[in-house]
């Protein structure tokens, strides 16, 4: 099987991981008392910055994974890796009291719509898609695996 042929679209996943993590990477790195966060003091900015080192790295390994076929386990645990961090990370965001002190607006603070949930959100959904992926490509691993036998 050519590595051409063991390619899907739907590698886009990874590279709509590194475009919900790297702004908030980016900006906790050059100017963390810029974001708009609640109570921070110095523990908090330490604390953004070692994520925003984590989170980078992340970016990084999903830069790199993205154009690798789909069969190659490296890159199955890496989007199983995400799939946990992005579901672990939604909840959170749910759960949490608001912490961002901005609104989307009467109506939707009604509803209970605030950034977090949003945030929040988004994260489900791009755990959601690593899992999406992961069913998608099967067939790739599989052939992969029925033609090494």
């Amino acid at each position: 099987m050519s590595a051409q042929a063991a390619r899907s679209p739907l590698s886009a996943v990874f590279l709509l991981h590194i475009a919900l993590e790297a702004p908030l990477a980016l900006q906790a790195f050059w100017s963390p008392q810029s974001l708009p966060f609640l109570q921070m003091n110095n523990t908090t900015v330490v604390m953004l910055k070692l994520y925003a080192a984590l989170v980078t790295g992340s970016c990084i390994t999903a830069f790199l994974a993205y154009p690798l076929p789909e069969f190659l386990p490296g890159k199955r645990a890496l989007a199983i890796g995400f799939c946990i961090y992005h579901s672990v990370v939604s909840t959170i965001l749910f759960q949490t009291p608001r912490f961002i002190p901005h609104t989307l607006g009467p109506f939707f603070e009604s509803v209970n719509l605030t950034p977090e949930v949003v945030w929040g959100t988004f994260h489900g959904l791009l755990g959601l898609g690593m899992v999406v992926w992961w069913q998608a490509t099967l067939q790739y691993a599989a052939a992969v695996r029925g033609a090494a036998q």
